[in-house]
């Protein structure tokens, strides 16, 4: 490797983890605007999405920019074409923070409602995939991306079950019907995020050893 091209790896690696960073607080501030319902807090995530849409348009200026200068091979090509990929994962992840965010708008505006399902545990779980896949690739630690694919299943079932809880709860509160409806949308959205950390934790495994990994369960649990 180049020194110049050493330079611009190093310029890009900053300006990822700058877009994980900015991506990791969006969520954690849309999740916390849900439960305290904080609609100002809700639209402050909404307002600062701005912020992440450029740097992932920079991200991916800046790798296209090595792509064609440079010409990398080998694990510098790896980490090139798993940058491009985990920027698109991270401005999608910040997309659904910000939809997040819409649901709690609404919801800081109506009467309170019991809610029918575990939040808490879908959020909590669903920001650790986030935290950990992130910081797998920080420590190129495949043993902990293993383990993020590994708790996809677990959001997917909490999902599930939060569907068939809400369509109870319309039943017995008609008058909650938007409101469950809402909180049927946070759900689903933080459902594809994990889907997103899932993403990026199999990018790792690819960038670090050479292996795809996609929709192969199997090496999860062996691994995790």
């Amino acid at each position: 490797m180049t020194v110049h091209m050493q330079k611009e790896i190093e310029n890009l690696k900053s300006k990822l983890l700058t877009l994980c960073a900015a991506v990791e607080k969006s969520l954690c501030l849309a999740v916390q605007s849900v439960r305290e319902r904080d609609a100002a807090l809700a639209k402050s995530v909404i307002d600062d999405d701005v912020h992440i849409d450029q740097t992932e348009i920079d991200v991916e200026e800046e790798c296209l920019k090595i792509l064609a200068l440079h010409q990398p091979v080998a694990i510098d090509l790896r980490f090139i074409v798993t940058a491009l990929k985990i920027n698109n994962d991270l401005e999608r992840i910040g997309d659904l923070a910000v939809n997040i965010a819409e649901r709690s708008e609404f919801l800081a505006g109506q009467e309170p409602i019991s809610v029918p399902f575990d939040f808490d545990a879908m959020a909590e779980k669903t920001q650790w995939m986030v935290t950990e896949s992130l910081d797998s690739l920080v420590d190129m630690d495949c043993k902990r991306a293993h383990q993020v694919c590994a708790a996809d299943d677990e959001v997917d079932a909490l999902n599930r079950k939060m569907y068939k809880q809400v369509e109870a709860t319309i039943v017995a509160h008609p008058r909650w019907t938007r409101g469950l409806l809402h909180l049927l949308s946070v759900s689903r959205h933080l459902e594809r995020i994990a889907d997103h950390a899932t993403n990026i934790a199999e990018d790792v495994i690819y960038m670090v050893e050479g292996r795809i990994v996609r929709h192969k369960a199997e090496d999860y649990k062996s691994q995790s």
